[in-house]
């Protein structure tokens, strides 16, 4: 399988939790814009699927990392090991992320801070990284995957959803201080989506959950645009930017109690 080539014409991203859901759909789409990429996932059995796919179907290069973003040292081992093979990364998408839904007095403080590692240091690590590079050559785009769960409280979902307001916020407040120097920050904000999350977090029989759900590959489309609009904040779907609108003039006391109701476990 062809590595991405210090000497290629083409650019290159580097897609983090690219073995499934979202990551996939977003991986499809840089290759068929002939991008090569770098792809990040701790399975090297699905990235390596994923790879020989798209390296049939589009002829570009690919290169896979089997990284646990949970582990502290994996942001600056990929960066170091990127950098020793002259890979240069044109594209940062910082896609990693799990959720575990419960009380938090009941959740294991061990899975909780794998959480906020994953979601929350390791992207602030490799966009911290690779924005270094980006700024040098004037050139960059970092898409960030946020959730529109980060503008609310989320009782039974609280770090989670505390992980996703540092991941909006973040993204917004870096977006601003780039402006001007041909580096831009997408925070792509989906809201439940169906990629089997749910399901892992323990979420999937609350109720915004049992309701419409986004499609992963409509919502990799709308995030993938809107990075190469250099968009800031992309909500994908009507009724998810209605409620990013609503939760900003709701009393927060009032916002909490709607997120309860819908991210309950096994509320019926």
């Amino acid at each position: 399988m062809k590595s991405p080539a210090a000497n290629t014409l083409r650019k290159s991203a580097l897609i983090t939790g690219a073995s499934g859901g979202i990551g996939v759909e977003l991986a499809r789409l840089f290759a068929r814009d002939g991008y090569d990429l770098v792809l990040v996932a701790p399975d090297q059995d699905k990235l390596a699927r994923l790879a020989e796919q798209l390296d049939r179907d589009h002829s570009i290069a690919v290169r896979t990392l089997p990284k646990d973003l949970s582990n502290p040292e994996a942001p600056a081992q990929i960066h170091a090991e990127l950098a020793a093979a002259s890979v240069r990364v044109d594209v940062l998408v910082n896609n990693a992320g799990f959720g575990l839904a419960g009380r938090f007095a009941e959740l294991g403080i061990e899975g909780t801070l794998q959480m906020m590692q994953l979601n929350m240091v390791a992207l602030t690590h490799l966009t911290r990284l690779f924005l270094d590079d980006m700024l040098a050559r004037g050139d960059g785009k970092i898409l960030n995957l946020g959730s529109i769960t980060g503008f609310m409280p989320g009782p039974f979902w609280s770090v989670y959803c505390a992980t996703k307001a540092y991941v909006n916020s973040f993204s917004e407040a870096l977006a601003n201080e780039v402006a001007g120097s041909g580096v831009t920050v997408t925070v792509l904000c989906p809201g439940p989506t169906a990629t089997g999350f749910a399901a892992r977090g323990g979420m999937g029989e609350s109720r915004a959950y049992r309701g419409a759900t986004l499609d992963a590959g409509a919502v990799a489309r709308l995030g993938y645009r809107g990075l190469m609009r250099g968009q800031t904040v992309v909500v994908p779907g009507w009724r998810n930017r209605l409620i990013a609108v609503a939760v900003r003039v709701t009393p927060r006391r009032a916002v909490a109690g709607i997120t309860r109701r819908l991210y309950e476990p096994n509320r019926r």
